[in-house]
């Protein structure tokens, strides 16, 4: 079995249950960046959702013992808008579940996804971050890491190459503003140039410096 059936079967009993619960949600991480061309050798699997106190129950019913997922984690989860780990036993593929914010650009992000097809022989349709929802993530990311963080940085001169000037820019100004990421179209456009300007690392590469605010 290839590692693209295992993502499905791991992601499938899990799209379910939110579609059973008519809960908004999208997929992030590595599988919705690969979507847009920036593929890496190992599948990371984020999930962003809409989950509230009194659907945990339900939520966790729509689970067999292929599936691993604590309820007291789903349950602080939830209280703390934060997350929880479900692991598909069978794959051992782990999704990180995190529960919305409640954050205009939460809303927004998951709107914003598109629908893809993922998987070769079996397949399943899954709410996908877009590629300018994923820009926005990386450098939310690495701003909450203290802007120290590289890994975080990565694919985004990779994407703005891909999508060149398919990106919408407008649209990524106004969500990166309400996450405090203004400046996000100058930095799409100093990395299309691999010229990024900021702190020198060893390896050459200068990482970006954000402003703080909106």
């Amino acid at each position: 079995m290839s590692p693209t059936d295992d993502l499905v079967n791991a992601l499938t009993p899990v799209v379910a249950a939110f579609e059973h619960l008519q809960r908004a949600h999208c997929i992030g991480g590595s599988v919705a960046r690969s979507f847009h061309g920036a593929a890496r050798s190992t599948m990371d699997v984020d999930l962003l959702c809409e989950l509230s106190e009194d659907r945990i129950t339900e939520f966790l019913s729509c689970f067999d013992e292929d599936c691993y997922v604590r309820e007291a984690a789903v349950r602080e989860a939830v209280d703390r808008r934060s997350c929880f780990n479900l692991i598909h036993l069978p794959t051992s593929f782990k999704i990180d579940v995190f529960v919305s914010e409640g954050r205009p650009y939460d809303i927004t992000r998951i709107r914003h996804a598109t629908h893809e097809h993922l998987g070769s022989g079996r397949t399943i349709v899954v709410p996908t971050t877009s590629p300018e929802d994923s820009v926005i993530s990386k450098l939310k990311w690495y701003r909450d890491g203290n802007e120290t963080s590289e890994r975080q940085l990565d694919d985004v001169p990779k994407l703005a190459k891909l999508l060149g000037s398919s990106l919408d820019l407008s649209y990524m100004q106004e969500a990166a503003a309400s996450v405090g990421v203004s400046d996000v179209r100058r930095s799409i456009v100093v990395a299309r140039s691999v010229r990024i300007h900021g702190v020198r690392h060893s390896n050459g590469i200068r990482l970006p410096r954000f402003p703080r605010g909106g």
